[in-house]
């Protein structure tokens, strides 16, 4: 049996690339020729020459497995001591060992580390405001809407192992991995806020009453927006998102866009300031342990999980607590509106999205559930069919599965545009930025307060005199002080920008591994440092594009890009990389520092927006919430509107034609004296 086995690995690493079902296969024959080697060593009713045979036909299949690892190199980690076996892979070695007669094990459950269990329910909180809506409402009404959901189908598959066949349908690959969507009717959308068509198809869907999604369209076409407004088409509040850090902000942005009505709340640390009594509720990986407690118990009926590649490691924390929270939703809501999204392709290692199908409540750890089960049932066929893995991939599909790509939708979305990710600077270097704010702020302060008492003027301003504004941040401006070249706005901008790297460089190393090839902008170079070392250790590779750089140099670098498949970003100065490039084979770029002109802003996404170009090109700014940030982001775009009422006669309205350095300026001066 294992010879058998062996030989097929061995084929398959002929061909190339071992799949993971063949992968699993080689460790199982590894682990099992162990065991057969030490059972065989202390067997004492076997005789010398009985044992000499036996362990030479072991050292044959131990030849073959180094054999096909030295041609799949890939391989070797799983002969390693400390490798991990998969649930994959502990079902086949039980299916392997019952087949050649022996005794099967019994299979015990591991028992967690008491001290893990204790550190982690030290950690756990339960903000006040949070008591205060339990205490408003303890009891919550049970949901007898759809008893049958959840009486286990029984058939003809019952006694077939069908979760390998199920990824194993996704290998062969096939027709579009999306579901059937309605056409939309008229969906409910705030004023001046407009779905595209592919976003309202989805969320027709969830009017209709479906429930479970897979939604893995690429960046760029709005999944955000699908999610919030899918849960208010399925009425789905209390609503859970959980997301990573990086794009926290901007969910809570979102969601006050496309859904004013239903008011969100933004889970940070202990979550000491979060609204208890809110619709929407935002949570970070990073700190889902220490609220698993209480968001279990509030009775969310949605849940979603954005970036969902994140759980695919069953094993680990966090994975653990997205899949625990999801059944104590399901537990108490039978038909809960349930998103993963994901930007990654579906047809590479479809295993990654074991924990996803068990999220959504497709599959639980040995089988497929409840609506799954019973759409395999209705194939008629079973895994030793032909047809099964076409039907079966299907079936999957059908339960929730949307993936678009840019080029499928072009004609949804415009051929340029520029999406901001707002992002939270809590550490010690956003606490001494704002602090830095603050004393630019103060410094103002007192130049317009100054001016104001020394002024010789008969005339009277009313409140602010914007005039003497407008005056003293030109002062600021010009000055070249030690004392005000300190914490000057450039200053200020650049300790921003610095602050934004790495999180600006892991969201571009994230559409890298969803999208392909990403051009990263900075326009320091020890921000463009931070950001390859980030890309370093994610293991991508990248090229670099900089003005210290001999014309050489920079030809291999855009080469490489352009070149290479294996080089997913390029990093690039603002200065040195904004013209005469074209890396078009690339459409999303990240703008990691904000410029201090549109045209600079514009130059650089023109290196992917250019003639050629087959595929929507979109642009991320990372844009530092709670910082001078945004207003400088609000100025470029005012900047863009001008040119575009002086160039295009556009009736866009459009802010002073003063530079934005002054006009930031003058933001943070009226701002800091309308407070006072």
């Amino acid at each position: 049996m294992l010879a058998r086995a062996v030989r097929e690995v061995e084929t398959a690493a002929q061909r190339g690339r071992v799949r993971p079902s063949g992968r699993t296969t080689f460790q199982v024959v590894a682990l099992l020729v162990r065991e057969e080697r030490a059972r065989i060593k202390a067997d004492a009713t076997m005789s010398e020459g009985q044992r000499a045979e036996q362990l030479k036909r072991l050292d044959g299949l131990a030849t073959i497995l180094a054999k096909t690892a030295a041609r799949d190199t890939s391989l070797l980690v799983l002969l390693a001591e400390d490798a991990t076996v998969s649930d994959d892979a502990k079902d086949l070695r039980r299916q392997m060992q019952a087949a050649a007669g022996l005794e099967l094990p019994e299979e015990e459950e591991p028992e967690p580390e008491p001290e893990t269990v204790s550190a982690t329910v030290d950690r756990r909180v339960v903000p006040q405001s949070v008591v205060a809506r339990q205490l408003s409402n303890p009891f919550l009404a049970p949901d007898f809407s759809a008893v049958e959901h959840h009486r286990p189908v029984t058939g003809r598959l019952g006694s077939w192992e069908l979760l390998g066949p199920l990824f194993r349908s996704f290998e062969y690959g096939g027709a579009s991995s999306c579901m059937d969507l309605p056409e939309p009717g008229t969906v409910r959308t705030p004023p001046g806020m407009e779905l595209m068509h592919h976003q309202a198809q989805l969320v027709e869907s969830a009017a209709q009453g479906h429930r479970t999604f897979l939604l893995a369209d690429e960046p760029g076409l709005g999944k955000t927006a699908q999610a919030l407004l899918a849960a208010q088409a399925a009425d789905a509040y209390p609503l859970l998102v959980v997301v990573p850090n990086v794009v926290k902000t901007n969910w809570a942005r979102e969601a006050q866009l496309w859904t004013p009505e239903h008011p969100v709340t933004v889970v940070h640390g202990n979550g000491e300031d979060i609204d208890g009594f809110a619709d929407i509720v935002v949570v970070n990986y990073e700190v889902l342990d220490r609220h698993v407690g209480w968001l279990g118990n509030l009775g969310f009926r949605g849940m979603v999980v954005d970036e969902a590649h994140f759980i695919k490691n069953k094993t680990s924390q966090r994975s653990q607590h997205v899949l625990q929270l999801s059944e104590r939703i399901r537990t108490r809501t039978v038909r809960p509106l349930l998103m993963a999204l994901t930007g990654t392709p579906l047809i590479n290692d479809i295993e990654d999205f074991r924990a996803i199908w068990q999220f959504l409540g497709w599959v639980d750890d040995k089988k497929p559930l409840g609506p799954l089960m019973h759409a395999l049932e209705q194939t008629g066929l079973t895994p030793a069919d032909p047809g099964f893995y076409a039907a079966a991939r299907t079936s999957v599909i059908e339960q929730g599965i949307v993936r678009r790509r840019k080029v499928d939708v072009a004609s949804d979305i415009p051929a340029r545009r520029i999406a901001d990710l707002p992002v939270e600077l809590d550490d010690e270097a956003g606490r001494s930025i704002r602090a830095a704010e603050r004393e630019l702020a103060r410094r103002l302060v007192a130049r317009y307060d100054s001016a104001m008492e020394t002024r010789r003027s008969s005339v009277l301003v009313e409140g602010i005199d914007h005039e003497l504004v407008r005056r003293v941040a030109r002062w600021e401006r010009e000055d070249t002080s030690p004392s005000a070249t300190e914490e000057n706005v450039f200053g200020v901008m650049r300790r921003i920008g610095q602050a934004k790297a790495g999180l600006a460089a892991d969201y571009a190393a994230q559409l890298a591994r969803s999208v392909g090839k990403v051009v990263f902008f900075a326009k320091h170079i020890d921000v463009m440092d931070v950001a390859e070392e980030t890309f370093a250790k994610r293991g991508l590779r990248y090229s670099s594009i900089r003005g210290d750089q001999t014309p050489r140099q920079r030809e291999a670098a855009i080469k490489a890009f352009v070149e290479d498949p294996d080089v997913a970003v390029v990093v690039c100065s603002l200065t040195a990389a904004g013209v005469g490039l074209n890396l078009q084979v690339a459409s999303n770029v990240v703008l990691a520092e904000l410029s201090w002109t549109d045209a600079e802003q514009t130059q650089a996404i023109d290196r992917v927006h250019r003639i050629g170009q087959g595929e929507p090109v979109t642009a991320w700014r990372i844009i530092a919430a709670q910082t001078i940030d945004p207003k400088v982001a609000q100025l470029i775009d005012g900047k863009a509107g001008l040119a575009a009422r002086a160039l295009d006669g556009s009736d866009e309205d459009v802010s002073s034609s003063e530079d934005i350095q002054l006009e930031a300026l003058v933001a943070l001066l009226t701002e800091a004296l309308e407070k006072r």
